[in-house]
């Protein structure tokens, strides 16, 4: 059996955690946004300034990578998860600002829906970051974003149908499509993150 040395050095595990927090930060913004009486400006204003962080965040994980001898675990899988967590991040500013910039009055109901799994799903994951350094508990995680993905996917479909029922105008129905694929990439994106987990458990492990 081989055996790998694996460095003491927890600063990667603290950044994946970094990153991940600032996804439950962008969904709870997110929700804001879809609050009624939201300040639609000020909610865009302060998600632009998350993502930047978030960005900092991403390129101080790559910095690392770039500067570190033994890595904790493979350099490619390094950059995917980093990656995998910033896509996350872009996928929720591009949803808030789309909001804004389509001047979207009226919201299905079926949208806070998929913020909520979004939700859950950046909670699972900011829990789950700090378990890469042991290896465990991780398999709970990535079933659980699974299962939370396939919700997403049936809520998709009926908030694509209820769209196309005659109860929107064509304009409308335009504009909310766009924000309700971003979101369903949103949530297809964090079962992406999961499978790099999945992968990076087994192969380590």
């Amino acid at each position: 059996m081989g055996f790998r040395f694996r460095p003491v050095d927890t600063s990667f595990y603290i950044l994946f955690t970094e990153q991940a927090q600032h996804l439950v930060g962008g969904a709870a913004l997110l929700a804001e946004m879809l609050a009624e009486g939201a300040d639609r400006d000020d909610v865009a204003r302060r998600m632009r300034e998350a993502e930047h962080q978030a960005d900092e965040t991403t390129h101080a994980i790559i910095k690392k990578v770039n500067s570190t001898f033994v890595t904790p675990f493979d350099r490619e899988d390094i950059y995917s998860l980093a990656s995998g967590l910033d896509d996350v991040m872009d996928l929720m500013d591009e949803v808030v600002d789309m909001i804004l910039l389509y001047e979207v009055k009226v919201l299905p109901p079926e949208l806070s829906t998929q913020v909520e799994v979004l939700q859950r799903c950046a909670e699972l994951t900011a829990a789950s970051m700090p378990n890469l350094q042991s290896l465990q508990s991780l398999d709970e995680y990535w079933i659980e974003i699974n299962r939370l993905e396939n919700a997403g996917d049936k809520n998709h479909r009926r908030t694509i149908a209820k769209l196309f029922s005659g109860e929107f105008k064509t304009i409308e129905v335009l504009k909310l499509k766009d924000i309700v694929e971003s979101l369903e990439e949103a949530i297809d994106a964090f079962e992406k993150v999961a499978n790099i987990v999945e992968q990076i458990a087994v192969k380590e492990s």
